[in-house]
């Protein structure tokens, strides 16, 4: 087990500094329901899976999109699902209830909501990279910059905002999207090699780290009075 040497912290200032990384295995796009069982076929024979969705992005308040694409990932392979063209198959269902394969995302509840608003199933063995990130010190909730703590290397964020229901994915899309899937995976084996903070360390931490956010806070709301009072005058 490796020595625990991550730091709690990043900024994305140093991050701009570190090598750009992606996903170079093979992107597969499953678009047609014709496609489905081979790709859930390869994915049961894997026992940790990267698993990332996209929606199309809502630029108004209280706006939300379906689910759009579902991504999952293997060290070697990453399939597109085209939810928007094959809806939720009961095969990947039938994969994301299965205990025996362990699904790994960030901010997963959100992911696994959007999916069952399309078809309801049980989810299990699903694993969310930022409810277990602090009892290895590391403080930072981001995929990028968690991947950077582990690492010291960044993934691209800037296909984002794009649109995710467009007729045909570009091949910035496809790239970005099995990245975030990657990452996922790429992380939680990374953790599991590297030994934890004891749970009273990782309480310590969190605490300490509270204290310095409640600090910083109340020094910003000082200085906001301390303007409001001068410009008053």
């Amino acid at each position: 087990m490796k020595k625990n040497t991550f730091i709690h912290h990043i900024s994305k200032d140093l991050i701009q500094y570190m090598p750009l990384v992606g996903f170079e295995g093979e992107v597969i796009v499953v678009d047609h329901e014709q496609q489905i069982d081979d790709a859930v076929a390869y994915l049961r024979q894997q026992t940790i899976l990267g698993v990332d969705t996209e929606a199309r992005p809502s630029f108004t308040r209280g706006v939300h999109y379906p689910t759009a694409l579902l991504q999952i990932a293997s060290e070697e392979r990453c399939y597109l699902f085209r939810l928007t063209h094959i809806g939720m198959p009961q095969a990947l269902c039938n994969l994301f209830a299965d205990p025996k394969i362990c699904k790994v995302g960030l901010a997963f509840k959100d992911d696994l909501n959007g999916l069952r608003r399309r078809r309801n199933f049980r989810p299990a063995n699903c694993v969310d990279i930022q409810s277990i990130c602090g009892k290895y010190g590391i403080l930072d909730l981001g995929l990028q910059k968690i991947f950077a703590i582990c690492f010291q290397q960044k993934i691209s964020k800037s296909q984002q905002l794009t649109n995710w229901e467009n007729t045909h994915l570009t091949p910035e899309q496809s790239r970005y999207a099995s990245t975030d899937a990657w990452a996922t995976l790429h992380i939680y084996k990374e953790l599991l090699q590297t030994q934890p903070l004891s749970p009273q360390e990782a309480e310590a931490l969190r605490r300490a780290d509270l204290e310095r956010q409640q600090a910083h806070q109340q020094e910003v709301l000082a200085q906001r009075q301390q303007q409001n009072e001068e410009n008053g005058k």
